[in-house]
């Protein structure tokens, strides 16, 4: 089985107990103002340009030469269609051109992770799914998960909640530890924000509290200024998961850390203050 993936990350210390490798898979439904990974929100391979290292001026053309439909451009490529093809991927001499995101098979995934195993065997290290979202590559990932446990790899995944509840199901009977999101309580807040209700992301989480008691849980929002840094807010969520077993809250810093990925892509980028 083959899926999209945007990075495979060694040594991480910050998404899931131990040391572990993250595989990012592409795609989300959510298109949160705050995305330090927009490289991850279309399912697809997406051309990036960097036109500070383009030395087009200079005369070299060597990537519109090599387009076979002669619509590419540096300045101008089709981001879906041009980060299919294969053509232009290692010519550009400067470095300015790119793909986010590859195809590869869940086999040399989990080869790649198992190399590592090494470092997992303190702290319950091990593979992180993450995204994007990755359960909206659901078979995928189930697949990933299934390969790892029949490996003896200690299974994460990091997830926004907006996704199948019976992937997420599935996907929960071979997880070690789960990261689930809530950025707020507020559904027409959330709309705002991230394009999307937070229905069911609140409908799937309360699926993992009550029929995967067991679970690893690890909550966790990202603080947003002006969306949902006040005290109110936070006391919200907090007195939302008051009672509950197994699980850990964790506040995460904003930080602007994707910026330059926007100016990449050709898009544009929200601030907060």
């Amino acid at each position: 089985m083959r899926g999209t993936v945007f990075n495979i990350q060694s040594y991480s210390l910050h998404d899931g107990p131990g040391i572990r490798t993250i595989v990012f898979l592409k795609g989300c439904p959510l298109r949160c103002g705050w995305c330090s990974n927009p490289e991850s929100q279309e399912t697809f391979p997406e051309v990036y340009f960097d036109k500070e290292k383009c030395i087009s001026d200079k005369g070299c053309g060597f990537c519109s030469a090599l387009c076979d439909i002669g619509s590419f451009s540096a300045s101008r490529a089709n981001a879906e269609l041009c980060g299919s093809c294969d053509a232009f991927r290692s010519v550009c001499p400067s470095g300015a051109l790119g793909v986010y995101g590859y195809e590869a098979e869940v086999g040399d995934i989990l080869d790649r992770v198992e190399a590592e195993s090494a470092f997992y065997s303190h702290g319950g290290g091990g593979m992180t799914l993450s995204g994007g979202e990755p359960f909206m590559q659901g078979e995928f990932a189930l697949e990933l998960l299934r390969e790892s446990k029949r490996r003896r790899i200690n299974t994460a995944a990091e997830t926004c909640g907006m996704c199948r509840s019976d992937v997420l199901r599935d996907a929960a009977g071979l997880l070690d530890t789960v990261l689930f999101d809530i950025k707020t309580l507020d559904e027409q807040k959330h709309i705002e924000h991230t394009g999307c209700s937070n229905k069911m992301i609140l409908e799937n989480l309360e699926m993992l509290f009550s029929d995967f008691p067991k679970l690893r849980k690890i909550i966790r929002t990202p603080v947003i200024p002006g969306v949902n840094d006040s005290e109110r807010e936070l006391s919200d969520i907090r007195r939302f998961l008051d009672g509950r077993e197994n699980f850990r809250h964790e506040l995460l810093p904003y930080h602007r850390f994707g910026e330059r990925k926007y100016a990449l892509l050709g898009r544009g980028c929200s601030t907060y203050p």
